[in-house]
């Protein structure tokens, strides 16, 4: 019998059990889950009282040595005593397996589990543990490079809203936000002073739902599956864009908040004032990306939620709402 073609599955969760058993000496009691389909699959391995982490990334979503980069940065990070999650090397002091999916080869890695839990409700005291954590990792990485993607304004503001044209008809009020901003943005970025903006290595993706939070407040980052190398900004640009979003934008809710996380991370490092005249325009950039990405990703991720609708929604609410709160653009930047 001849099998269909595939382009994406999930795999037994039952199978990747018994073959982590295998592979990392776990034991006949190790159960595995699967606990979130998505970019890339994330499963649960309980062994006993031991718990972990497999993700097994989506086929051709990251390169074998673009996987060998992130687990470097890891080490490096963990060898620092950082607070992340980090890979766990099998038996044959291997960190990449290569799983025979129906769809082609998919790599996968194991990780050890981040201890407590995801909070939305993140108090100032816990926003200013995670700036320090934020201003640990970057003084790490700053001035470092992976062998990974650059996240210039090319690949932030261009190259993201050409994935967004497929989906949003380019005579719409909203496209036309879009592109007025893109001209907007990546002019300020030209002509800023790069000599005050530090750069080196970013996780790209630092917002509560890939920070575990325990009850004594012991931060533990996970995921960087997006890190690469840019202005370390960005990953402040990016909490600051997401704690917005959790406190609805509510100054007297976000404000205090965003402060507490500011004077956490400079309590460890400073922040140069021309970063900090960038982070709401790196704000809104990200903004271009990740909707860059979920249109990137819509035959095996977004189509259960992306669409037209969704996106001129998404444009309107969250994107232009960002924009206005920080009077970029026309309104001129008074941040």
């Amino acid at each position: 019998m001849t099998h269909f073609p595939v382009t994406n599955s999930n795999l037994s969760a039952t199978h990747i059990g018994l073959f982590l058993q295998e592979k990392y000496s776990l034991s006949k009691d190790t159960k595995c889950q699967l606990i979130k389909a998505g970019i890339n699959d994330t499963y649960l391995v309980t062994d006993n009282i031991d718990k972990f982490v497999f993700r097994v990334y989506s086929l051709n979503w990251r390169s074998k040595t673009e996987i060998d980069e992130e687990i470097k940065l890891l080490n490096q990070l963990k060898a620092n005593a950082l607070s992340i999650s980090y890979p766990l090397s099998d038996k044959e002091s291997n960190y990449i397996q290569t799983l025979n999916a129906p769809e082609g080869d998919r790599f996968a890695v194991l990780f050890t589990f981040a201890s407590g839990e995801k909070q939305h409700v993140i108090s100032e005291q816990t926003h200013f543990q995670i700036g320090q954590l934020m201003a640990r990792l970057h003084k790490i990485t700053n001035n470092q490079k992976l062998n990974r993607i650059d996240y210039t304004p090319e690949v932030i503001l261009i190259d993201s809203l050409k994935k967004v044209s497929v989906f949003l008809k380019s005579d719409t009020e909203e496209m036309n936000f879009m592109r007025s901003a893109q001209t907007y943005l990546l002019k300020e970025f030209e002509n800023a002073d790069i000599s005050q903006i530090r750069q080196g290595i970013v996780h790209l993706d630092i917002w509560f739902d890939n920070l575990n939070i325990t009850t004594d407040n012991q931060v533990t980052i996970f995921d960087f599956d997006f890190c690469g190398n840019g202005w370390l900004c960005l990953d402040i640009a990016y909490y600051i864009l997401q704690l917005h979003n959790l406190e609805k934008y509510e100054a007297k809710d976000y404000q205090p908040k965003v402060d507490s996380f500011i004077k956490g991370y400079e309590s460890v490092t400073s922040i140069k004032a021309e970063e900090k005249r960038l982070t709401p325009m790196l704000g809104v950039s990200l903004y271009f990306f990740y909707l860059g990405v979920q249109c990137q990703r819509y035959d095996n991720w977004s189509n259960s939620f992306l669409s037209e609708n969704y996106l001129k929604r998404f444009i309107n609410g969250l994107v232009k709402r960002y924009y206005d709160i920080y009077k970029l653009g026309d309104n001129k930047n008074c941040a």
